[in-house]
């Protein structure tokens, strides 16, 4: 039978402190009404000021060791646009905390694919040799990137904050929670619909120390951008696909699929995939309208 990673355990965590739409409505000069019908999301979860995307990425690694009643992995792997700081990388720490160093771990970037993209890279590990079991954690702390004001309210009612986790092993693709196949795809041409400008080689963060007192932000080209309406219809049609690709790779009907679960982008953008798809609300699994888009950590939270 053909080697697979497998599924063996689950962890999450939210910060506690719940961020409504009827908070943002004065800064951002939108209505709770409005957010709901654009993007379906009531309310997303904010972590406290000092908390960090390790925090939570080594809270939801836990959990998911406990939940998969072991104590060790071979590698560690954590998702993230939003990592403690450029250099080192987040997962070396999330290893420590979480109690598996001296585990082999990398940090990822892949936005909001990055929990499939985790998957598909842990699965190569284990399928290849290299690791017997993996830990995968995609975590997020979006806030930290967000600005309420008018001119930035798109990416500030979608973002939350979060972290979920998964343990896998090594095991056969006959065996339940047998992960794949997977279909990733890129499009580096519309790399300016998200991003967050400044802060690599093309565009170093500005000091606040260059900025007049009540002048510039200086970290005017930290915060999320989103050009919306072009990364719906691209949303749309390229979730849609690779939906059906995976399916047919799978050899498996739409009409076979228990549960559906999608990258929680925002209702507008689920809700036309699953038109698309041929899935009914219920075979559908999703949490966006309590906790917002999280990014890599959507999955698992899901």
């Amino acid at each position: 039978m053909q080697a697979a990673a497998v599924v063996e355990g689950l962890g999450a965590v939210l910060p506690t402190r719940t961020v409504p739409n009827t908070e943002l409505e004065a800064e951002l000069g939108v209505t709770d009404e409005w957010i709901r019908r654009r993007t379906g999301i009531a309310r997303r979860h904010v972590v406290d000021p000092g908390t960090t995307t390790a925090d939570l990425a080594s809270t939801a690694a836990r959990n998911a060791l406990k939940s998969a009643g072991v104590d060790s992995a071979d590698a560690v792997v954590v998702a993230t646009t939003t990592p403690d700081r450029l250099s080192p990388a987040t997962a070396p720490e999330v290893a420590w905390r979480a109690g598996v160093a001296p585990a082999a771990a990398f940090d990822l970037a892949a936005v909001c694919s990055g929990f499939v993209y985790g998957l598909a890279t842990c699965a190569g590990l284990i399928t290849a040799g290299i690791a017997q079991r993996v830990l995968l954690v995609g975590a997020e702390t979006n806030s930290y990137f967000l600005r309420r004001t008018p001119q930035d309210r798109g990416p500030a009612i979608l973002f939350g904050d979060g972290a979920g986790a998964v343990v896998l092993r090594a095991g056969t693709a006959d065996e339940p929670g047998a992960v794949g196949p997977f279909d990733l795809g890129s499009d580096g041409g519309h790399a300016d619909l998200i991003r967050i400008e400044s802060g690599g080689s093309r565009q170093r963060a500005r000091s606040a120390a260059g900025c007049a007192p009540g002048g510039d932000d200086p970290y005017d080209d930290l915060y999320w951008a989103v050009s919306g309406q072009e990364v719906y219809r691209r949303a749309v049609i390229h979730m849609t696909r690779s939906s059906q690709r995976v399916l047919e790779a799978a050899g498996v009907a739409v009409a076979d699929v228990d549960r559906f679960v999608a990258h929680q982008a925002n209702q507008r953008i689920l809700d036309r995939v699953a038109e698309e798809v041929g899935v009914g609300e219920e075979r559908r699994l999703g949490n966006v309208a309590s906790v917002g888009n999280t990014g890599a950590a959507s999955i698992p939270l899901a």
